[in-house]
C-alpha cells in the first residue's frame, strides 16, 4: 500500500535545530524527498550545491523569478531562497516518492499553502530566547554580525507562529523528533487523503 503524498513545510527560526530534525526525519522516513532550494547566499563549508541548495547568482536567481519558475520564494537574511516547481513535480512524478519536506521562512510557507493548501505547516520553537542566541554563536561559520541580525530576525519569525499548523519545541532533539514523527503520521491519515482506500473497499476490492 502507497503512502499518500505529503506536502511537509518545516519553519523556524535560525538555530532552532530545524535542520538536525529534517534529516532525522528522512532517515525515519526515507520516501519523503527534501526539497533543495535554489539561493543566493554563499555555501558554507560543510554544503553540497544539489544537495543542500542550488547555489546561484543573482541575475540567474532573478531570471528564474522572472519565468514564474519559482512555487515560492523570499529575500531573507539579504539574500534570496526559493523552491523550483520542478522539485515538487518531480517528486510527484518519481515512483516510490511518497511527499517532500520544504525548509522554508515563514513567508515561503504561506506562498506554498496558497498553491497547495493541503501542504502541512510546522513550525519549531526554541525552548528560550537565550538557549537560541548560544545555538547561534556556537556556529563557527557565522560573525558576530551574522549573528545579532538572525537573532534579531528571530522575534520576527516567531511573531508568525499563528500560521502554521503545528508548533514543536526543540527542548531535546529526541523528544522534538517524536513529536515531528507523529505529526507525519497522523497527517497520513487524515479522512482526505485516505478516502480513496475506503471507496476501494466498498467497490469490493482490496487495499
Amino acid at each position: 500500500m502507497v503512502d499518500p503524498f505529503l506536502l511537509l513545510i518545516l519553519s523556524s527560526p535560525s538555530g532552532a535545530g530545524k535542520t538536525t530534525l529534517t534529516r532525522k526525519l528522512q532517515e525515519r522516513f526515507p520516501a519523503l524527498r527534501f526539497s533543495v532550494s535554489h539561493t543566493t547566499r554563499s555555501p558554507r563549508a560543510n554544503e553540497v550545491d544539489g544537495k543542500d541548495y542550488h547555489f546561484v547568482d543573482r541575475k540567474s536567481f532573478d531570471d528564474l523569478v522572472e519565468k514564474d519558475a519559482f512555487v515560492e520564494w523570499a529575500h531573507v537574511h539579504e539574500n534570496c531562497y526559493g523552491t523550483s516547481r520542478a522539485e515538487i513535480d518531480r517528486a510527484r512524478a518519481e515512483r516510490g516518492c511518497s511527499g517532500m519536506i520544504f525548509d522554508v521562512d515563514y513567508q515561503g510557507a504561506r506562498q506554498i499553502r496558497a498553491k497547495q493548501p493541503d501542504a502541512v505547516a510546522v513550525f519549531i520553537l526554541p525552548p528560550s530566547m537565550t538557549e537560541l542566541e548560544r545555538r547561534l554563536r556556537g556556529r563557527a561559520s557565522e560573525s558576530d554580525e551574522v549573528v545579532r541580525r538572525r537573532f534579531a530576525a528571530a522575534q520576527i519569525e516567531i511573531e508568525h507562529y499563528g500560521f502554521f499548523d503545528y508548533l514543536v519545541v526543540n527542548d531535546d532533539i529526541e523528544g522534538a523528533f517524536k513529536h515531528l514523527e507523529g505529526i507525519v503520521l497522523a497527517e497520513r491519515s487524515r479522512r482526505f487523503r485516505r478516502a480513496d482506500l475506503a471507496e476501494r473497499l466498498l467497490r469490493g476490492g482490496k487495499l
